[in-house]
């Protein structure tokens, strides 16, 4: 029979819970206090980046780069990757993958509060820590983050963020969604050492604005996506200034404590030029408000397919006037204007026609023509700014017999 002995090795006792809690704390290498509320207002900002669907999980988080007193946050589709720069009470450094829409959810549910956030960095866990309680979540490995290109060989320009922000209200809309004319889907960017232009165009209308107050020192041309565009517009509204520095292929936008880079759109644009008719001897000039209130009116009475309005010119009285056959619906406004030119009747998209009404901010506009079959041209009859043109262009729609 065996029996059990008792043996003396050197082998140390277990550790206490304390000894274990207190490595365990050692291990948390990373922690920083921040605001709820900013730390919302940075990473609502970032959120426009963030796709439904990504190729890459990583890319479905927040990347952290913590420094001493502050957090760099960064958000990538791949194409598009925006940064932000946040003060936090730490000294510690390293980075970290955060879910994005969970960190966000959690966020938006707390008031104005201090949160005290630590990372694992063997273990990626993250702990948020408020007064009311702990939030615990998986983070991920910051380093496989894609890393933003780096913009070598590259030219710049710095722009007035004003005028820069009033360059994307005029022409962000008329861009295209074609994905077979990727082209289209985005702003055509012109800079000469004269003024810079800023052009947009879905084929059915076109908008060039530019400003003859800005100079560059080198020319140059590049397409930039609607995407980080309107991440910018959305972004800079109280910046001063914008730095913009681009290469062939990607353009980097600086402002605040904001970094903006993304990939252009190859390819070459449209020569818009050729489209615009240059002899319009027919020019009406109108109350821009009292033109877009009619025309809002009656093309409730339009086709649902052309949403055709007609317009139809002589002496001094423009007539907008809309009708559905199918439903035999119809409605005709009279309104004063002052015209010079052959009595005409010409049909329009009256959508494209209220949105370049919508993004011009002028009393009064004039619509210049050449013939029912060809493009009418509108313009603001005076500048909100000294140093821009705005020249918006709208293809007219054959009119029913």
């Amino acid at each position: 029979m065996w029996k059990n002995k008792t043996r003396k090795t050197g082998t140390k006792s277990p550790l206490s819970s304390d000894v274990v809690s207190s490595l365990k704390e050692q291990i948390v290498l990373m922690h920083f206090i921040v605001s709820s509320s900013q730390l919302l207002r940075h990473l609502s900002s970032l959120s426009g980046v963030l796709n439904n669907s990504n190729t890459l999980p990583i890319l479905d988080n927040f990347l952290f780069e913590l420094g001493p007193g502050e957090a760099i946050i960064s958000a990538s589709d791949l194409e598009t990757t925006m940064t932000t720069k946040l003060e936090v009470k730490t000294e510690d450094t390293g980075s970290i993958a955060i879910p994005a829409k969970m960190l966000l959810d959690i966020l938006k549910a707390f008031s104005d509060i201090p949160l005290t956030i630590k990372v694992d960095p063997s273990t990626f866990a993250v702990e948020l820590t408020s007064d009311a309680g702990k939030y615990k979540l998986t983070g991920a490995n910051g380093d496989e983050f894609p890393k933003s290109p780096a913009l070598d060989d590259s030219s710049g320009m710095t722009i007035d963020a004003n005028a820069l922000l009033t360059a994307l209200n005029r022409t962000l809309f008329a861009a295209g969604n074609d994905d077979l004319r990727p082209v289209m889907s985005g702003i055509f960017f012109e800079f000469y050492s004269d003024n810079v232009r800023f052009v947009a165009t879905d084929a059915h209308r076109l908008v060039r604005y530019a400003r003859n107050d800005v100079q560059a020192s080198s020319n140059a041309q590049f397409i930039v996506p609607k995407k980080p565009l309107n991440l910018l517009k959305n972004a800079s509204s109280h910046a001063e200034k914008v730095n913009m520095v681009y290469t062939d292929s990607n353009v980097r936008f600086e402002f605040d404590n904001v970094t903006i880079i993304c990939r252009l759109i190859e390819g070459k644009y449209p020569n818009y030029e050729a489209v615009i008719p240059k002899e319009n001897p027919n020019r009406m000039v109108i109350n821009r408000q009292d033109f877009l209130q009619a025309i809002r009116r009656v093309s409730i009475f339009a086709n649902k397919t052309t949403h055709q309005v007609r317009l139809k010119l002589a002496g001094s009285e423009l007539v907008v006037s809309a009708e559905d056959l199918d439903f035999a619906n119809e409605a005709s406004e009279r309104l004063s204007c002052s015209y010079a030119g052959e009595d005409m009747e010409i049909g329009f998209n009256s959508r494209f026609l209220m949105d370049m009404l919508n993004n011009l901010s002028s009393t009064e506009v004039s619509l210049e023509m050449s013939a029912p079959n060809r493009a009418g041209i509108i313009k603001p009859t005076e500048s909100e700014d000294e140093g821009e043109e705005v020249l918006m262009l709208v293809m007219p729609v054959m009119l029913n017999a």
